[in-house]
């Protein structure tokens, strides 16, 4: 496995593999990885010649209020992750190279970045995708891969790859959970046990959704009120949103039409935003 950390040494290898028809996969991180980035890397190892993750913090997705050096880093066990898992390459360039003093263009999606996510955090997605934007340039892969959990980064990336003609398509590959149903996330490894405990009531009322649906239920109120009361029931748990939506469009539904519905959860636990959703 090579470590690059230069663009131009990225682009030149990037250029290479296109020459040599070999199919790239993208695989982006912001390091401290966990079993659900592992499991992205697997997939698009799968799938590709040569698969390329990137260990870089994206200080565009911060909003003033945030802190960018409160992100973890766990630099050499991420990249032994990454070799152990398939990877070809690691793209570990410095943040401050990779958006040098003085940059100034972004890239934004002013559609399904607005709901959920967007409405709190209003910067985010713009950041997200001006970074990945700029990683499609860069790598020139035919697929990037992302996490189920992230499903509303999924619709904006996939929307800006269509609109802005990118030859690349985005892979989901299913949300990985732990043996209690918790979704592998970088922050839940500050949690205490009593915080685990309560974080754990997110993948419970998913659960408890899921089950309701394929009992008949097709109300979004009775659904996201079921969802909200479990929520509700723990202290250490504060709402930022229960919306049953469009998977694609992150659109609000009337009701519920299997195979179409996404059921999207945001909470604090204590400092810890976590995101969760099911596919109902």
């Amino acid at each position: 496995m090579q470590i690059i950390e230069t663009i131009p040494e990225m682009k030149q290898q990037a250029a290479g593999w296109r020459a040599a028809n070999k199919r790239v996969a993208l695989v982006p991180t912001m390091g401290a990885l966990h079993a659900g980035q592992e499991a992205l890397i697997k997939a698009a190892k799968e799938q590709a010649d040569v698969v390329v993750v990137v260990l870089m913090v994206n200080p565009l997705q911060y909003a003033p209020n945030e802190i960018v050096s409160d992100y973890p880093e766990s630099h050499e066990a991420d990249c032994e992750l990454c070799e152990q898992a398939g990877a070809t390459v690691v793209l570990a360039t410095k943040p401050e190279v990779f958006f040098p003093k003085g940059f100034s263009t972004y890239v934004e999606e002013e559609r399904l970045s607005k709901p959920l996510c967007g409405i709190s955090r209003p910067t985010h997605f713009r950041g997200v995708v001006t970074l990945i934007a700029k990683l499609l340039n860069i790598v020139r892969p035919q697929s990037v891969y992302f996490g189920q959990k992230t499903a509303q980064r999924v619709a904006v990336v996939r929307k800006m790859i269509a609109d802005l003609d990118f030859d690349a398509e985005v892979v989901v590959v299913p949300t990985v959970r732990d043996a209690e149903g918790m979704a592998f996330d970088t922050n839940a490894r500050r949690f205490t046990d009593n915080q685990r405990k309560e974080a754990l009531s997110i993948s419970r009322s998913l659960t408890k959704a899921s089950e309701m649906v394929a009992s008949g239920v097709r109300s979004p109120d009775r659904l996201m009120a079921e969802v909200t009361h479990i929520l509700g029931e723990y202290r250490l748990v504060r709402v930022i949103y229960v919306s049953l939506v469009n998977r694609e469009t992150m659109q609000p539904v009337r009701d519920v039409e299997p195979g179409k519905c996404l059921l999207a959860i945001s909470v604090w636990i204590n400092e810890v935003r976590m995101v969760d959703n099911i596919l109902l």
